[in-house]
């Protein structure tokens, strides 16, 4: 029998840090331009190179990115940092090759298609041949003017309408998505319903069906509190590519449709995930403390606590600490950051929280 600390983990992966698009597309509180840049640009301070900016979506459906381009003017280009945005129909991709064309676009056109026809009616108002007739358009348009596809087949464990997603119809996509030139593909847990056994099968079933370990993306919600343990299964299997998002926020668009996803809604959090992989000693080429600085951001940001526990604890104390019987702990030194309730009263909190 095969331990887990036997199985072949990658030795190094890239995470896609989600906070600036899926994260914020259910915020409700439109977030300012300048924190949005301020935001990407510490995430490329801190090492990472892949990195979802915006959505093209028209400002009237998701006016959190009504700023799409004046964002991508303003955060810094860097060699080998990849930008992405999700473009939903044929007029967001016109933008997206305008913003290219004009000298601020983004490297990678996100694209989407539901593993269950249910949600895919939910969510773009579409059938799904209908959507693939329209993808097919739109990612013609896309590789031409020098972009990256990334196809997403949203579902893939579960569709929050009809439930249970068969697997064959998930990996159905994925070979649509190869087929139309699609570089890199994600399977979506988009409501947070996998678990590591059924992660392990799904992927099992996906490679076997002949689709490229080095093109797909491992993308999961936090919705349960499962996102962590579904990604490590994920990377059993080899793996480079992993989606998660700053304070695990994210999830339905507010768009004003009716929700279908309930609770935590979010991405596996960023601040949880990458810490634990370095310890395993996989590489994100993450600097930690400007990771924890970035989180602690995030929350002012966002003006409320989000979900990370490693901000809370801070990093494994390996050569230990001082202590003291009375006062217990030296934090003099300590490792961990800063309380988050001990923020000095002038750090900004820009946003209420809008349910308090």
């Amino acid at each position: 029998m095969q331990r887990f600390h036997e199985l072949p983990l990658p030795q190094k992966v890239v995470i896609g840090e989600c906070w600036a698009r899926d994260g914020l597309q259910s915020e409700p509180v439109f977030v300012p331009t300048e924190q949005k840049v301020e935001m990407i640009t510490r995430m490329v301070e801190a090492g990472f190179t892949e990195i979802e900016a915006t959505s093209f979506a028209h400002p009237k459906y998701l006016p959190q990115f009504a700023d799409a381009e004046e964002v991508l003017r303003r955060i810094p280009r860097r060699p080998g940092v990849r930008y992405r945005a999700i473009c939903t129909t044929l007029k967001a991709v016109e933008r997206a090759v305008k913003s290219k064309q004009e000298g601020f676009g983004v490297d990678e056109i996100a694209m989407v298609i539901s593993s269950s026809e249910a949600h895919n009616r939910a969510n773009v108002q579409m059938t799904r041949e209908e959507n693939k007739r329209l993808l097919e358009q739109m990612t013609r348009l896309a590789l031409d003017t020098g972009h990256v596809v990334f196809g997403w087949a949203l579902t893939a464990f579960g569709c929050p309408v009809s439930g249970d997603v068969p697997p064959a119809e998930a990996i159905g996509l994925g070979h649509f998505w190869r087929d139309v030139g699609a570089e890199l593909i994600g399977f979506g847990d988009t409501v947070g319903v996998a678990n590591p056994r059924q992660v392990s099968s799904f992927y099992e079933e996906v490679l076997a069906a002949g689709l490229p370990r080095d093109r797909i993306v491992v993308h999961f919600h936090d919705t349960r509190g499962w996102g962590v343990a579904n990604t490590v299964a994920a990377l059993t299997y080899g793996f480079q590519y992993v989606d998660t998002s700053l304070g695990a926020i994210g999830g339905q668009p507010k768009t004003g449709a009716a929700s279908y996803h309930r609770g935590h809604t979010g991405n596996t959090c960023t601040e949880d995930l990458v810490p634990m992989l370095e310890e395993m000693g996989i590489s994100t080429g993450i600097d930690v403390r400007r990771l924890l600085a970035l989180g602690i951001r995030a929350e002012e940001v966002i003006g409320r606590k989000l979900r990370s526990n490693f901000l809370l604890a801070g990093p494994v104390p390996h050569h230990g600490r001082q202590w003291d019987g009375q006062k217990g702990l030296d934090e003099a030194g300590d490792s961990a950051p800063r309380s988050l309730n001990s923020r000095s009263p002038a750090a900004p909190v820009t946003h209420p929280d809008s349910s308090a």
